[in-house]
């Protein structure tokens, strides 16, 4: 696949590009320019971003970031067999049990949550970070509602992380969670509050907390710039705009009530009714002058 010209390779991070220096140089140029591809497409054009993958894995399928990048890729395009197959390997080659989260939930993807529940339980989990762990949590949880198990669901995001008012890179997403779990087990009326915390946390748009709160309050937003929006509508605003108009422009009488007598007319009937055909004649004696004024011009000369 092309790729284009101004990425160089060396956009990826350190320690990638020292995984690579086991490569000859330039096939770890190559190799290092479909990763930054993958990694710049991952969110937003998923499904290339899996084809660069392929490219990277074809390459150097011995380089463990280049499973992760492909199995990420993989995950992304919904190809969860894919995706853990590369996750293990990388696993395997590095020993990490980062990726423990992300491989429970290929497990649910691929319709088998009673095996996340099962990687939840397993010893790798201890050694996860906050953040891994948290994770962990939130794939348990989808794994519970997978088994229409909704009350369990809640009560495994239970924890000191969702009590907590700090926040962090999770915190949205857990409250969210929680409150969709909340909805799932019948119990609506407190999931506003937390859809409400999940927003207030979510300072990357990271969910649509913000868009549900305001369904459950009945709100709706509208795009004032949406080309879709009702013909009548539109109507309307026109005629509004019409009716706020000068007075004047429409020959009526302005705001002080004396009739303008710059009316504008649109057609040739109008024009003739307003004007006398003597008023259409050119004197050739005019001296520029309104003849009151001339009038009183002359009287001033006389005195």
């Amino acid at each position: 696949m092309p790729i284009p010209e101004d990425v160089t390779g060396f956009e990826i991070d350190a320690d990638v590009r020292q995984e690579l220096k086991s490569l000859p140089k330039t096939l770890a140029d190559d190799v290092a320019r479909n990763l930054v591809m993958v990694a710049r497409l991952l969110d937003t054009e998923p499904e290339e971003a899996y084809q660069y993958s392929r490219v990277a894995l074809r390459l150097a399928s011995r380089v463990a970031a280049v499973r992760e990048a492909a199995g990420f890729a993989s995950y992304m395009t919904q190809r969860y067999s894919e995706a853990l197959t590369e996750f293990r390997a990388s696993r395997r080659m590095t020993g990490r049990v980062d990726l423990w989260p992300v491989m429970a939930d290929c497990e649910r993807g691929l319709g088998r949550p009673e095996r996340a529940l099962a990687m939840a339980g397993e010893p790798e989990v201890k050694q996860l970070d906050k953040a891994g762990q948290v994770e962990m949590r939130l794939v348990a949880a989808g794994a519970r509602g997978d088994m229409e198990q909704f009350d369990a669901a809640v009560v495994t995001l239970q924890s000191p992380e969702l009590a907590s008012n700090s926040v962090h890179p999770w915190s949205a997403r857990l409250r969210y969670a929680y409150a969709e779990a909340l909805i799932a087990a019948g119990r609506a009326d407190e999931a506003r509050d937390w859809f409400a915390k999940a927003a207030d946390a979510d300072t990357d748009g990271s969910t649509n907390a913000s868009e549900r709160l305001a369904e459950i309050d009945g709100l709706e937003f509208v795009d004032a710039l949406d080309p879709d929006l009702d013909v009548e509508e539109g109507e309307e605003s026109e005629d509004a705009a019409q009716a706020e108009a000068p007075a004047k422009s429409r020959g009526k009488a302005p705001a002080g009530g004396v009739p303008d007598e710059r009316e504008i007319f649109e057609d040739e009937e109008d024009v003739e009714e307003y004007y006398d055909e003597d008023d259409l004649e050119i004197d050739e004696d005019f001296d520029g002058r309104a003849p009151q004024r001339a009038e009183q011009a002359d009287e001033r000369d006389e005195r």
